[in-house]
């Protein structure tokens, strides 16, 4: 009997890490399940191991925390052989920057950057002398423009944008596969937990998160440097190159208005 590849999901509880975690589990793999909340992951490892047969290591872990984020990229590093490693874990706050607490602002560049870019230094280590593996970092479409009333967030997820691109060309010769995924407005339970009134987006704005999870791995499979989901989502991504900056940065301010909720987390 072969041992089945693993993959470690960040931000596994819920939303789009849940997601990633049920389609990796359904697809042969084992699982490391990593994120804060205990219980949500014993449940979830459970539910997994029943209908999958797959095998869930559970990892809880604050990754805003320094030792406990070295404590992941341990397992990446010296545990058994990671094959995918998804760095989904992240969150945003809406509203004007001054008027936001500086730990919430501070606690997003911890863990949309400072996080990722540890787990994504622990992962290539190991993959590149291997020749093989893949590692998928979760930007937003949120990464192509500022975001006035969402700064920090948006400018986290540029970030994840540009150094999962340039990581992608590092190792692409190596037999190791990088993509960004940049989902915009996603269904999960984020939104309602977070108290984000979100009737103002449109119906044609919203992905459901197995669809953006599924082209997620595909364009991993592929070894696409970025994966945009949906036809809108792409043509977003794609205007700021064309329009004048300050356009640019009023129709983001305007999308974020409509998010009518003082300090919630952002999309993506």
């Amino acid at each position: 009997m072969t041992n089945k590849p693993i993959a470690l999901v960040t931000g596994a509880s819920s939303g789009l890490g849940e997601n990633f975690a049920r389609a990796l589990a359904a697809s042969g793999h084992d699982l490391v399940l990593v994120a804060r909340t205990g219980p949500a992951l014993e449940k979830l490892a459970g539910e997994l191991e029943q209908s999958h047969g797959a095998k869930c290591e559970v990892l809880v872990a604050d990754l805003a925390d320094a030792d406990q984020r070295a404590t992941v990229a341990a397992r990446i590093t010296d545990g058994a052989v990671v094959d995918t490693v998804i760095n989904n874990a992240g969150f945003g706050h809406y509203g004007a920057f001054r008027g936001l607490p500086l730990t919430g602002e501070v606690g997003q560049i911890e863990v949309n950057i400072l996080a990722l870019v540890t787990l994504s230094h622990a992962a290539l280590g190991v993959m590149v002398p291997r020749r093989s593996g893949k590692l998928l970092n979760v930007s937003s479409i949120g990464a192509f423009a500022p975001a006035p009333g969402g700064a920090t967030y948006s400018a986290t997820k540029a970030f994840v944008l540009s150094f999962t691109e340039a990581l992608h060309d590092e190792v692409m010769k190596d037999g190791v596969h990088v993509t960004a995924l940049c989902p915009g407005f996603t269904r999960t339970d984020f939104q309602q937990r977070a108290g984000v009134k979100t009737s103002g987006v449109p119906n044609a704005a919203w992905s459901d998160a197995a669809s953006v999870v599924a082209a997620g791995l595909a364009a991993l499979d592929r070894n696409q440097a970025v994966c945009v989901p949906g036809v809108l989502n792409k043509f977003v991504a794609v205007s700021p190159r064309f329009g004048p900056r300050g356009l640019t940065r009023r129709i983001s301010a305007g999308v974020m208005k409509r998010l009518d909720a003082p300090q919630a987390p952002a999309p993506g």
